[in-house]
C-alpha cells in the first residue's frame, strides 16, 4: 500500500468542493501527508473560441480579474471552515486537466483528488476534467463520485 507524502485536491467552487475536500483531506490524515488545494479558472477567451474576442481584451482582463479574486475569496471560506493553510492554496488560469496535472508535477504531489460526474455513455464517465487529469498524470488519481440530485 503506498503512503502519500503530499495531496493536491482539485476543486472548483460550487457546493461539491465540500465532498471532495472532505475525502481529500481524509486522505491525507490517514497518511500523515502535506494537503494542497487548487483551482482552476477558464479564461474568458477559451468560453469564446472561434470568434474575435481582441476587442474585448480590456473587459476580459478585468472580468478574470474580478472571477480570481472571488475563486480566492470562496477557497479562503473553504480553509477557513476546514482549518486548512491559505498558503497552500492556488488559483490558477487555463485548462483545468492541464494546469492540475502541471500543478502536481510542480509540487512533488503524489496523489491528485478531484471530484468526477457521473454521466451516461462511456465516453462521458469520468467527465472532461477527471478523464485529462487520469491520462497523462505522473502521480496516483483519485476521483471523488459526485452524485447528481
Amino acid at each position: 500500500m503506498t503512503n502519500y507524502k503530499h495531496v493536491l485536491v482539485a476543486v472548483d467552487v460550487t457546493e461539491e468542493a465540500q465532498e471532495v475536500l472532505a475525502r481529500g483531506m481524509l486522505i491525507a490524515q490517514k497518511n500523515d501527508a502535506a494537503l494542497s488545494l487548487i483551482t482552476v479558472v477558464r479564461p474568458l477567451t477559451y468560453a469564446y473560441t472561434g470568434i474575435e474576442v481582441a476587442g474585448l481584451a480590456a473587459a476580459a482582463i478585468d472580468f478574470e480579474s474580478q472571477a480570481k479574486a472571488s475563486v480566492e475569496n470562496t477557497l479562503s471560506e473553504l480553509c477557513a471552515a476546514h482549518d486548512l493553510q491559505p498558503a497552500n492554496t492556488l488559483v490558477t488560469f487555463g485548462t483545468p486537466a492541464t494546469e492540475i496535472k502541471n500543478q502536481a508535477a510542480a509540487i512533488g504531489a503524489d496523489l491528485i483528488v478531484l471530484g468526477s460526474h457521473g454521466k451516461h455513455g462511456l465516453g462521458l464517465l469520468l467527465g472532461s476534467t477527471a478523464n485529462g487529469v487520469l491520462h497523462g498524470a505522473d502521480c496516483d488519481v483519485f476521483t471523488v463520485r459526485i452524485s447528481a440530485d
